[in-house]
């Protein structure tokens, strides 16, 4: 069973700037990473195979960076923010849990 915080909808609040973005190839669709300078990030994807995707709706998972490379990193289900990703946001919503992921305290 997943447990997950889940962030109250900001009407009118689009996504940031990610620190890259890439398509997926065969999937079709695309995968926006950001990191922050607490030593963690976000994978936020949308295409045919994530949760949300065919609805135009984004799944996020929740990164824990070990290097300086934007590739140095490994998902991590250990956090308040959630123990799974999490599916169906909309870009608000998206929003609202980077926000919680960045004021995160690297323990």
């Amino acid at each position: 069973m997943s447990s997950t915080v889940r962030a109250a909808p900001r009407k009118g609040k689009d996504m940031r700037k990610p620190t890259l973005e890439r398509s997926q190839g065969r999937s079709g669709g695309i995968q926006r990473l950001y990191r922050f300078e607490n030593g963690f990030g976000a994978s936020v994807v949308q295409n045919t195979y994530s949760y949300g995707g065919n609805e135009g709706l984004w799944e996020l998972a929740v990164l824990k960076f070990s290097g300086p490379d934007i590739k140095d990193y490994k998902l991590t289900y250990d956090t308040p923010i959630t123990d799974d990703v999490i599916g169906h946001l909309n870009e608000a919503e998206v929003e609202e849990y980077l926000e919680k992921i960045e004021a995160l305290k690297l323990v």
